[in-house]
């Protein structure tokens, strides 16, 4: 009898009737609860300092900073040459081959970029590709930028000519061959001094590598459809904004100016 007692009792554990099942049933859900809580209020309650508050200054000068900047340069100031151009802006990733960047002298990499032709270099460099940021800003214009590429280009077995200040940089796709010079300005009796003026502050950019579309500086095939329409309708066009080009070529300038720059480029694709 007793045997069976010991039995029983070795499988009795410590709930031994209903009263103590329900407190240990509400106790293991409360007691995670309440422990949760505080753990929460012990995390919320420390102070935190607001942001900005460590450097006033600083957090102030941030919220009222200007969303973008002018940038005034001289237009007329000497266009430098290639190599220049190439140890100011391009030789921090061109000299290492840094971020995939072809190296300067060499004609594996710079080979199959080669055969894209000039047009399609220049205008990776200035749009951008891969790592590489848009080079259009900064302290070189578009030409010295073309300039730039022709110089790392013929480094690599290229034989592109560097483009002239007042033209187009085109040059031939072959790496064999040498390109023909841009397409000379028109006489300066045929037209106003003042055209090719502006021609250069201001539709040099777009015009002289044909970006957005713009018909380049001596590509008579290009300005052929546009001069069958008259004079008068391309100046109107130069007035009004066609396609990327905003109204009046985004210059201030006068409209005997911009008829004169607008003159300026048909002739020399006439």
């Amino acid at each position: 009898m007793s045997d069976n007692n010991h039995h029983e009792e070795a499988h009795t554990g410590p709930i031994k009737n209903p009263k103590q099942l329900l407190v240990a049933v509400i106790l293991s859900f409360v007691v995670p609860i309440f422990a949760i809580i505080g753990l929460v209020l012990y995390v919320t309650a420390d102070n935190k300092p607001a942001a900005g508050s460590a450097n006033p200054e600083k957090a102030i000068a941030e919220r009222i900073q200007k969303i973008g900047m002018v940038e005034i340069r001289d237009a007329n100031r000497p266009l430098r040459g290639g190599e220049e151009v190439y140890k100011g802006q391009c030789a921090a990733c061109h000299a290492t081959g840094a971020a995939g960047a072809p190296k300067l002298g060499d004609a594996a990499e710079w080979g199959p970029r080669i055969k894209t032709g000039f047009d399609t270099l220049v205008q990776s460099a200035l749009k951008g590709k891969n790592a590489m940021a848009p080079q259009g800003g900064g302290e070189f214009n578009d030409t010295e930028i073309a300039r730039a590429v022709a110089y790392m280009a013929n480094a690599g077995g290229a034989k592109f000519a560097e483009p002239a200040a007042a033209g187009a940089p085109s040059a031939d796709a072959s790496p064999a061959s040498t390109a023909a010079p841009v397409a000379a300005a028109a006489p300066a009796s045929a037209v106003s001094a003042n055209g090719e003026a502006l021609y250069k502050q201001a539709c040099q950019v777009c015009h002289g590598a044909g970006i957005a579309g713009a018909p380049k500086f001596g590509d008579k095939t290009a300005w052929a459809p546009r001069l069958a329409a008259g004079i008068d309708a391309v100046y109107a066009s130069a007035v009004q904004g066609k396609g990327g080009m905003p109204a009046r070529g985004g210059a201030q300038a006068s409209d005997e100016d911009l008829r004169a720059a607008v003159e300026y480029m048909a002739e020399t694709a006439k």
